[in-house]
């Protein structure tokens, strides 16, 4: 018997649905499954700091993944450029590099105004690498200088650099990379909880003035797979004598989940808040952490 007019329609519309719904499988980034459409960033520039690797890496790719233009910028050009190769397989942005120097004045000053002659950054991405880990008392005063002028002055500068040009735009979304110790301090790593915990007054001070098209959150990261995770944990045992499978295991004793996080996962957060649905998000810190914090 052959099939109605009707049954030929469902036919189509299955075969039709199968296919979107093939279409709108996550793509799989570093091995954690992608949630956003790939146009969903599409005409925003944006900047990385500290993209190099780790955490800052992860959040380029899933930037571009969204379709953005992005800049990565780091003081190693080689893996930048390395990292722009796989970023140019991700979306349809056009992506670039630009090493400089974060706790250089003149250096960053220099890149605003080359990336500002090219358009508004409506993205940006404060990151730097953190300062060694040790108790607090054991720390010179000197020991802070460096660490504040790659994060809190950087940023500082970069934010007054780009905002008029998001104000300008309509759009503008300021993301910092930070700690979950700005919640609670973590143990051992005391110049590192004293510079979070100011980053974090900083942006929250900013949610209060930036223009209304413009927000300004920060994400905190847990104990998370990075480089970064293992030279903390090497810089413990030389201050303190802890095996570096103490100190390893010390952390992921407070970490519900078990495990490390993935820098993915921090990374899609990071994304979520620079989407325009997040615009009702402004001055908040969020975990990612693995329910590491206990405050509520």
């Amino acid at each position: 018997m052959m099939p109605s007019a009707t049954t030929k329609r469902r036919t189509v519309k299955t075969r039709m649905l199968e296919v979107e719904h093939r279409d709108q499988r996550p793509m799989d980034l570093d091995g954690v499954a992608y949630p956003f459409r790939s146009d969903a960033l599409a005409g925003r520039r944006a900047l990385v700091c500290g993209a190099s690797g780790g955490i800052g890496a992860a959040t380029a790719k899933a930037i571009a993944a969204a379709g953005a233009d992005v800049t990565v910028a780091a003081r190693g050009a080689d893996a930048l450029n390395d990292l722009v190769e796989v970023l140019s397989g991700l979306g349809p942005g056009q992506h670039a590099v630009h090493a400089v120097d974060l706790e250089d004045a003149d250096a960053i000053d220099g890149m605003v105004a080359a990336l500002l002659d090219n358009g508004p950054i409506h993205i940006l991405v404060n990151n730097a690498g953190g300062p060694p880990g040790g108790p607090l008392l054991g720390a010179p005063p000197e020991d802070f200088l460096r660490p504040f002028q790659r994060h809190l002055h950087a940023s500082h500068r970069l934010v007054r650099g780009l905002a008029p040009g998001m104000e300008a735009e309509g759009y503008g979304r300021i993301l910092q990379i930070i700690s979950t110790s700005v919640k609670e301090p973590i143990p051992n790593l005391g110049v590192s909880n004293t510079l979070r915990g100011a980053m974090a007054s900083w942006a929250k001070s900013l949610s209060r003035e930036l223009a209304p098209c413009i927000t300004i959150n920060n994400v905190l990261p847990g104990f998370t797979d990075t480089p970064r995770l293992g030279s903390l944990a090497a810089s413990i045992h030389a201050k303190t004598g802890r095996s570096l499978e103490d100190v390893q295991r010390g952390w992921l004793d407070q970490v519900p989940i078990d495990r490390l996080i993935h820098p993915m996962e921090t990374a899609i957060a990071l994304t979520y808040l620079a989407l325009p649905a997040a615009g009702a998000i402004r001055g908040v810190s969020l975990a990612v952490d693995g329910g590491r914090l206990r405050s509520i």
